[in-house]
């Protein structure tokens, strides 16, 4: 990421080079000259444009190193089928959301890279994306209300989206892909969601989220 700042840096300091030129070359009435030296610093200016914005995209991305805790999210019953979610994200998001269903759900996008971007020293990257309710029942998930939030923030440039829609701008993406994990909702239940390398996990970490799975466990079988 160092790498890429500085030539970013490098890049904008020629564009303002050419820039210059550019309007010397003008004042002296030279004018083929001076569409040379603009056609140059617009060039530099773009892709230190297109490195910062980069930069801006990585950086609005959390570092996955190892098993990382992403946060906390807890249930609270307001109705049949339906709980408010406190969802704690690391000191930096504590959301109130209603979600309607008996489980809930999840999405993370997870980012890895492979040369000439690991020449850069980026580390794996996730954003989280949405949280969900969903049913249990294939049949209810079709006909009932649904209720989906999402997380992740917009952007004027996105990696996850350049890579997916542009691959040949993204070569050093070695993974762009979307993880998942989901559990049943309950009254007072607690869970500890944790983000590998592979996969977001959540775990119960009291008593009636542990019931909660327990028994979703039961019904799966």
């Amino acid at each position: 990421m160092n790498v890429l700042v500085a030539a970013s840096a490098i890049l904008t300091l020629i564009a303002l080079l050419f820039l210059g030129s550019t309007l010397r070359q003008t004042r002296r009435g030279n004018l083929l000259r001076a569409s040379g030296t603009f056609a140059v610093g617009a060039a530099s200016a773009s892709l230190a444009t297109f490195g910062l914005l980069v930069c801006v995209s990585y950086l609005g991305y959390e570092r996955l190193t190892e098993e990382h805790l992403v946060g906390m999210i807890e249930f609270s019953r307001n109705a049949p089928d339906e709980y408010s979610a406190r969802l704690m994200i690391d000191g930096q998001l504590d959301r109130l959301l209603t979600l309607r269903g008996d489980e809930w759900q999840l999405d993370a996008r997870v980012i890895t890279w492979h040369a000439p971007a690991t020449i850069l020293g980026l580390e794996p990257v996730y954003q989280l994306e949405r949280l969900s309710g969903r049913y249990s029942s294939v049949d209810r998930e079709r006909s009932e209300q649904r209720t989906v939030h999402g997380l992740a923030e917009e952007r004027l440039l996105d990696l996850w989206s350049l890579a997916r829609n542009f691959p040949r701008l993204a070569p050093g993406v070695d993974a762009y892909y979307g993880s998942a994990t989901y559990l049943p909702m309950a009254d007072g239940a607690r869970y500890r969601v944790t983000l590998s390398r592979d996969a977001l996990i959540a775990r119960p970490v009291n008593d009636p989220a542990r019931k909660a799975v327990g028994n979703w466990g039961q019904l799966a079988e």
